[in-house]
């Protein structure tokens, strides 16, 4: 970050403070280019609200998601250990992520391996702001423009969080056009499940070719998202269409930031 330092548990402790949540920034918000940019979003409304936060840097390795999802159960538990045994030896209490994927093992597949934390997925985090009134939009970049939002899986079915993610678009003062499949009826982007990294199955369209269909026939000039997986499948399904040029694919973080000109 170049407007301010983001700081580590390690140098945090090291100074003897503690923070109010740990950022648990995920694998593709580290290192996936396009998924670095939400990672950024959520850093600078976090640091224009003022909260205090620290991420692992260095030390945050995956916490086995995709090798759960992939059957490898016991690469999985490798994994989870490590993790547990990192957030335990900093007695972290507060995990926000941007990835629903990390989120849902976080806060639901840890605490039988004896890690737990109160984890929120960063629409949560964002809808807490705005209650709080520390965080307005008032519309800003975006008031008056037609948005459709993806549930993604993980967020949606998986933990039946629906209305957060609305109520943050709601700040926007946008025109929300739900897809025709959503909440608990909405359509996978493609990528859960590990299916994010094998090769494409016999058919005749692609999964996020479909869904990417479906959200630009709502004629809507922006798609909203809350996953870093789903951001790609999207936007592959954007360009699939040859309207990467007419349709932006955001994450709620970077619409309530460039909303707030925070970036």
């Amino acid at each position: 970050m170049e407007e301010f330092k983001v700081r580590t548990m390690a140098e945090m402790t090291a100074a003897g403070e503690t923070p109010e949540v740990l950022f648990y920034v995920g694998c593709a918000g580290s290192f996936d280019e396009r998924a670095q940019k939400i990672t950024k979003a959520f850093a600078k409304i976090l640091h224009h609200c003022k909260i205090k936060f620290a991420i692992l840097g260095t030390e945050e390795t995956c916490n086995g998601d995709p090798a759960k999802r992939a059957g490898n159960e016991f690469l999985f538990q490798m994994q989870a250990m490590n993790t547990i045994a990192v957030l335990n030896g900093y007695n972290i209490q507060n995990i926000v992520t941007t990835c629903p994927h990390c989120f849902n093992t976080l806060k639901n597949e840890y605490p039988s391996l004896g890690g737990n934390y109160k984890v929120q997925h960063h629409t949560q985090f964002l809808q807490q702001l705005i209650n709080d009134g520390k965080l307005k939009a008032e519309g800003g970049a975006f008031k008056g423009k037609k948005i459709t939002y993806h549930d993604s899986c993980y967020l949606g079915r998986a933990n039946d969080i629906y209305e957060a993610p609305r109520k943050v678009l709601e700040t926007l003062n946008a025109e929300l056009v739900e897809l025709k499949r959503c909440r608990s009826n909405g359509l996978c982007c493609g990528a859960g499940g590990a299916q994010m990294f094998k090769e494409a199955e016999p058919g005749k369209k692609e999964i996020n070719v479909e869904r990417s269909e479906e959200a630009l026939a709502t004629g809507a000039s922006v798609i909203a998202s809350n996953c870093p997986f789903c951001m790609t499948m999207l936007r592959d399904g954007v360009k699939h269409a040859n309207k990467e040029n007419d349709v932006q694919v955001l994450d709620l973080a970077e619409l309530v930031a460039q909303a707030n000109d925070i970036i």
